[in-house]
């Protein structure tokens, strides 16, 4: 946490002459708390630029796919390897009130559009920079904020302009997922993960209904390597049969998904029998027994019936609840095969995989009710069960199955596969595309440099100036990512932009580029949620003019000294 009693005994900032005097303010909530710690105008203002800019040299280095990876290591020796910006801002401890605010909007872009984490960071570090060129020559922190606000709204009118109506085929969507993917992990794995992601997200794509990324089951299998991750048309579970003489393999099978107890269950009031010889026991075992006997034969029974004499069809039960060994026992002689206390939320997927319908009794079952595998197999892995449920007809769920030597490379997979599974959504659901690599930052600041100051009097044309200065921190930070000068890449950029192109940056020339041709898109709402978030940030942390960490403190310590009295 800062110590604001510091920051108060260092030289006023310049350009603001009043800071020698405490204000009205200050003095009042002294005297109301004289333990109040203040920091005023001058002070309070580069605190914040401090904080937003510090938080921006941490995470500019990760941006783009030329950038660097961050390690973490917790308290307990954990490490985790990243360069996704909002598992960084999650994981670090950030103790600055400022820093932390500007973390929680930016991770906050992350859950509701996907991306743009890290841009959020520097966009909002770069307006309080180019803002502090105005204010520390006297210019009121109010005038940059209302230009802020002006060239805010004309970014947002430019991008509905600047952006390309999609047209959603299944080559636009890859070349959408590969820019996502390629910023979080090395080229190679990104290819090796673009179309899977893909073609996962089309699966669900249901035309009456809108896309829901649960139903694409992401399955950890530490095994082999990264690129053996790959996109299961099926559902892959995480546990296998639980008796040894089941069938490990059934082709061409039924599936018949349950929510029934094949266990003796306890009774739910409290109850006693009482026996007074061996046989009243047997009896009363036996009659237990029998509850559960009654379900296992009728579910045998239909297994014959839809499957008659054929050895060629399989029957598989996939239960919600638990069976108990004399029950799988049963259900191994008759050459079933089922899983026990399968998942929730599986048990929803597999009905959109396979078909069928979930039967919460096993009164009155008919052959309607049952899915369909063409196959079903248990993968064992180490003391580790799987069970595959493949070749089914038209899935309406998936499951990315990820693979990799240790649990850092899995999780940093992980972490990729869910944000290209949002930037596909995000494309088939947005009305536009933006072009990549700097494209739409280049000509949205040529754009309020020309008509849009031109139109407007006023010193809030500074403000506006200071914006259009701002977005070409993404521009800037892609280049020296990769190893090129900023300022040539940039002059590069501007000259190709004046001839009426639209340009973007080649990271493996550092020449300039048309992003349309190439296939490098941006989605709509990650940019247009981060120009309206950043310039409220960016705005409200200008407009703070004192700073009091004045509130109230923890009355333990004086009750404890009052009961030691």
């Amino acid at each position: 946490m800062i110590d604001l009693t510091k920051v108060i005994k260092t030289t006023a900032a310049p350009g603001s002459e009043d800071q020698a005097t405490p204000s009205r303010a200050s003095s009042a909530i002294q005297l109301i708390n004289p333990k109040s710690e203040v920091a005023r105008r001058g002070q309070a203002l580069q605190l914040n630029y401090s904080a937003a800019v510090g938080l921006q040299e941490v995470l500019k280095s990760n941006l783009g796919p030329k950038g660097t990876i961050k390690m973490l290591v917790d308290g307990a020796g954990g490490i985790k390897i990243t360069k996704d910006g909002k598992v960084l801002l999650s994981e670090m401890q950030i103790q600055n009130p400022t820093a932390a605010m500007i973390a929680r909007a930016a991770t906050a872009q992350d859950e509701i559009t996907g991306d743009g984490t890290t841009g959020v960071v520097l966009l909002v570090g770069e307006l309080l920079k180019q803002a502090e060129r105005y204010t520390s020559e006297g210019l009121h922190p109010r005038i940059v904020t209302e230009g802020f606000e002006v060239a805010k709204q004309a970014a947002l009118s430019f991008l509905d302009s600047f952006g390309v109506t999609p047209t959603r085929d299944r080559e636009e969507l890859v070349s959408v997922a590969r820019t996502a993917l390629r910023t979080k992990v090395s080229e190679t794995l990104a290819d090796t993960l673009t179309e899977a992601v893909v073609d996962a997200v089309r699966a669900i794509n249901l035309s009456d209904s809108p896309i829901d990324l649960h139903m694409v089951e992401i399955m950890k299998m530490q095994h082999r390597s990264e690129s053996d991750s790959r996109l299961v048309r099926g559902l892959v579970l995480d546990h296998g049969p639980r008796h040894p003489d089941m069938p490990k393999r059934v082709t061409n099978a039924y599936i018949l998904t349950l929510n029934v107890s094949l266990e003796y269950e306890k009774t739910e009031v409290n109850s006693g029998f009482f026996y007074s010889s061996a046989e009243q026991r047997d009896k009363l075992v036996e009659s237990e027994r029998r509850f559960v006997d009654a379900k296992l034969r009728k579910l045998v029974e239909f297994k014959n019936e839809v499957c008659g004499g054929d050895p060629t069809r399989g029957f598989v039960i996939i239960n919600q609840k638990g069976i108990d060994p004399l029950s799988l026992d049963v259900l191994a002689k008759h050459n079933i095969f089922a899983l026990r206390r399968a998942k929730r939320r599986n048990m929803e997927r597999l009905q959109l995989v396979c078909g069928g319908i979930a039967q919460n009794s096993v009164d009155d079952l008919t052959p309607d009710v049952l899915g369909h595998a063409g196959l079903v197999y248990e993968h064992v892995l180490g003391e580790e069960k799987y069970t595959f449920v493949e070749e089914v007809k038209d899935p309406k769920s998936v499951t990315l199955l990820i693979k990799g030597p240790n649990p850092h490379s899995i999780a940093q997979i992980n972490d990729a596969v869910r944000d290209g599974l949002r930037a596909v959504k995000n494309a088939l659901e947005d009305p536009y595309l933006v072009p990549g690599a700097g494209a739409f930052q280049v000509a949205c600041a040529a754009h309020l440099r020309g008509e849009v100051a031109a139109n407007l009097k006023g010193r809030a044309q500074m403000g506006v100036q200071a914006f259009a200065d701002a977005l070409l921190i993404v521009p800037k930070v892609l280049a020296q990512n990769a190893g090129f000068d900023a300022q040539d890449t940039i002059v590069k950029l501007q000259d190709e932009h004046r001839e009426g192109h639209v340009v973007g940056i080649d990271l493996k020339t550092g020449d300039v580029l048309d992003p349309r041709t190439e296939g490098i898109w941006d989605n709509y709402r990650v940019i247009r949620h981060q120009l309206h978030s950043c310039a409220v940030i960016a705005s409200n942390l200008l407009l703070v003019d004192e700073m009091l960490r004045a509130g109230r403190t923890s009355l333990k310590p004086e009750s404890d000294a009052l009961m030691q009295q």
